[in-house]
């Protein structure tokens, strides 16, 4: 398999190429130069197969014949080590929850997924990688779990002061070993905006930069596979599937297009966002127009310019009537959120946290166009990570879980900057 850059289709490197680059040299995102749907046998017969076996013949094709069929297969059972419950939290609509995972977050699955493919990249070589991330919440602790310990891995990590959850900066800043947090002096459009200008620079070509954000194709190919487990556990209801994501960087539903090009028969996607509404003003008035970043209560999703948009674009040709057909997008107020998750609360005794309740605020609207379906939407985080929100929105006390337990009493390690000069230079180091 190929991958060529979005910006220039000639452009085109290997997965592994593709891995350890993250990004094309000309800033473009690498897309697949082929998607080839699954059987119908598949479909037919999911219900009968386990999640491995389901996340084996999804990913296969993508990494063609790089890594061997034996390490591929033990790559994504290492990766899918725990579960994927699908809740009915009421008539016809189901949370999906991806947080059961090291972490608690859904980034789990891609994180450990991408690091056990460097690992196998870099097996007998004296060879060092240097993994640069930007985070708005969850994935800096998804990729430092993912990546401790794996050898010839430094793990570099930005995230905007001030914008995470205190169980999230913990996550990213008390593991030490081979990761190293920057508290960022800006939002995380500035981070986002560093780690891309860093893969560009030739001063720093010696570090072999890589990303473990969601612009790599290895971390972001294998959030397909949840849209899969959802459809082998609700197919037997035979009817249309509806799916919220909630969206920042749109690499999660980004991957739940690209498993319907693939053949699954999902009916429709709604990327449900907080304030930071470019896609959905993008869909009124079909003008793309990214904005400064803002803070939210659910602020894995403060995203001003989501960075994997040009793939979904890329997959209706940029034709945005196909691509309406498919997918719709809303944006939602902290004070909606609230509420939402006080009244899930009380008519089901759920509790979603902030990103979960957009994703059902989306989903219920959704759902109006579309009467007789089965809703899903994505839970991306325990609600333990935001209980500053959660306790006080719904007067509960949270339990906390034995995987957050383990770093509360951990110091907090961090080097603050301020800009991209300071970043370079602590790489540099």
């Amino acid at each position: 398999m190929n991958y060529y850059s979005i910006n220039n289709k000639n452009t085109k490197v290997s997965f592994h190429e593709a891995v350890i680059q993250g990004l094309a040299p000309d800033r473009g995102l690498y897309f697949p130069e082929k998607i080839t749907p699954l059987s119908q046998s598949f479909f037919d017969t999911i219900e009968n197969l386990s999640n491995q076996e389901i996340a084996f013949e999804v990913i296969k094709q993508f990494v063609g014949d790089e890594i061997p069929e034996l390490e591929l297969k033990q790559i994504v059972a290492e990766t899918l080590c725990f579960d994927f419950p699908l809740v009915l939290v009421e008539k016809n609509v189901y949370s999906l929850e991806l947080y059961h995972g090291p972490t608690m977050a859904f980034k789990d699955v891609g994180a450990r997924f991408m690091s056990r493919c460097l690992a196998y990249f870099n097996k007998g070589k004296d060879l060092k990688n240097t993994v640069l991330v930007a985070t708005s919440g969850d994935t800096g602790g998804a990729v430092a779990s993912g990546f401790l310990g794996v050898k010839g891995v430094e793990v570099v990590i930005l995230y905007p002061s001030g914008k995470v959850s205190d169980i999230q900066e913990r996550q990213l800043t008390t593991l030490g070993q081979n990761i190293t947090a920057l508290e960022v002096d800006g939002v995380f459009d500035d981070c986002q905006d560093m780690v891309k200008q860093a893969f560009l620079d030739s001063d720093l070509k010696f570090k072999n930069l890589t990303s473990a954000n969601s612009i790599n194709i290895a971390r972001w190919l294998p959030q397909m596979f949840y849209f899969f487990f959802a459809y082998k556990e609700l197919k037997k209801h035979n009817k249309p599937l509806i799916v919220s994501c909630p969206s920042g960087n749109f690499g999660n539903i980004c991957a739940g297009i690209l498993a319907k090009k693939l053949g699954l028969p999902l009916t429709h996607f709604v990327a449900s966002t907080n304030a930071n509404d470019t896609v959905p003003k993008f869909l009124e008035n079909g003008i793309y127009d990214p904005k400064p970043s803002v803070a939210t209560i659910s602020n894995a999703m403060d995203v001003g310019n989501p960075s994997n948009f040009i793939r979904i674009q890329e997959m209706y040709s940029n034709d945005i009537k196909e691509f309406s057909k498919d997918f719709s997008s809303y944006s939602f107020t902290d004070e909606e959120t609230k509420s939402a998750m006080k009244n899930i609360y009380s008519n089901s005794g759920y509790i979603a946290e902030p990103h979960g309740a957009v994703g059902y605020l989306g989903l219920k609207k959704e759902l109006k166009k579309h009467p007789n379906s089965i809703g899903v939407f994505l839970e991306t985080a325990h609600p333990i990570k935001f209980l500053d929100v959660v306790e006080p929105v719904l007067n509960i006390t949270l339990e906390i879980p034995k995987q957050i337990e383990s770093v509360l009493n951990k110091e907090k390690l961090k080097f603050k900057i301020k800009n991209y000069d300071e970043l370079k230079q602590f790489l540099n180091l």
